[in-house]
């Protein structure tokens, strides 16, 4: 069951390789912060300069990079716990309590930092509930590379550091009624049943946010009348406005064959809806392929519905 229907343009950041940096004189980024162990390059957009190479004046003492103070980013919040693991799709969202003029965001942009060794953009996204200007959120160009270690910052005070895990990617096929997971280099099918015809499940990619053993869905929160009230078991969260892949008895009988869900993905009773639970965490991809509307990219974390260009261009910076 889901809560939908149912239920200009700057450079991109890089980040660089550790002997990279050594070559670059980075405003915040130090060789005294790589020896704390920070790896890469701040990878915010505006991070730093590279070294023109001129040699200084002989009995002058080179000049030292001036940094910009970090502010103070009242209200902000951050996604991703300390020491959290995430999968591969896991976009750093940093959401505020009030909406951020437009022209403030540009400068909020230069302080959010995420150190990594990956190649990435800042992007306004207008949230599903949120105000336009709570929300920006940092895509890297193509899912994060397992292992990778991040480090985040916004502003002064507020750090986050986690890592990404094994890559854990399903694809949800509304056609053939199966869903294809691909996790850690092996693969295997599942029979699923997916949305009934004018119910459809969004079509696109969509990041787990959270799961939870038991959820209560209640169809006339999301306009449906009286047609289901009650607990559903194994839900993993993929949208804001509603939309989970869950156990659902239906699926001991369609799954495979026919859609007849209100518009999540449902999966058997058999003990395949607790597997699919079992392994997968927040950040982990799902795909649907063969439906109509695709998701909005402020549902949820759909991010990844943009090409690249597309998203480059949500950044505030020039």
């Amino acid at each position: 069951m889901t809560k939908r229907r149912c239920g200009g343009r700057s450079r991109f950041a890089r980040a660089w390789s550790a002997a990279a940096a050594c070559a670059l004189a980075l405003t915040g980024c130090s060789a005294q912060a790589l020896a704390d162990g920070d790896r890469g390059t701040d990878a915010g957009r505006g991070g730093g300069a590279a070294a023109t190479g001129t040699a200084e004046p002989k009995g002058k003492a080179a000049p030292k990079p001036s940094a910009t103070p970090p502010k103070s980013l009242t209200g902000a919040h951050i996604n991703i716990a300390d020491g959290q693991t995430v999968g591969v799709g896991m976009p750093i969202s940093v959401t505020f309590d009030h909406p951020i003029p437009v022209a403030e965001r540009a400068d909020v942009e230069r302080q959010l930092k995420v150190t990594a060794d990956v190649e990435g953009s800042w992007g306004w996204v207008r949230g599903h509930n949120l105000l336009d200007g709570q929300r920006v959120d940092f895509r890297p160009h193509a899912y994060w590379k397992p292992g990778t270690a991040v480090t985040v910052r916004a502003g002064a005070g507020i750090t986050r550091h986690f890592t990404v895990g094994r890559s854990l990617v399903a694809t949800v096929d509304v056609r053939s009624h199966f869903m294809t997971v691909e996790k850690a280099g092996s693969s295997r099918r599942v029979p699923i049943t997916a949305g009934a015809p004018g119910m459809d499940t969004w079509n696109g990619t969509m990041v787990v946010s959270d799961k939870a053993t038991r959820v209560f869905m209640n169809s006339q929160s999301v306009g449906y009348g009286d047609a289901y009230a009650g607990y559903y078991y194994y839900a993993v969260h993929l949208t804001t406005s509603g939309t989970y892949l869950h156990q659902n008895p239906k699926a001991n009988t369609y799954g495979g064959h026919q859609n007849v869900t209100h518009g999540c993905v449902g999966l058997a009773t058999d003990g395949t809806a607790k597997r699919f639970y079992d392994e997968v965490i927040p950040g982990d991809v799902v795909k649907v392929v063969g439906s109509r509307d695709t998701v909005a990219v402020g549902n949820g974390y759909g991010d990844w519905n943009l090409p690249w260009d597309q998203w480059r261009a949500t950044s505030a910076l020039d």
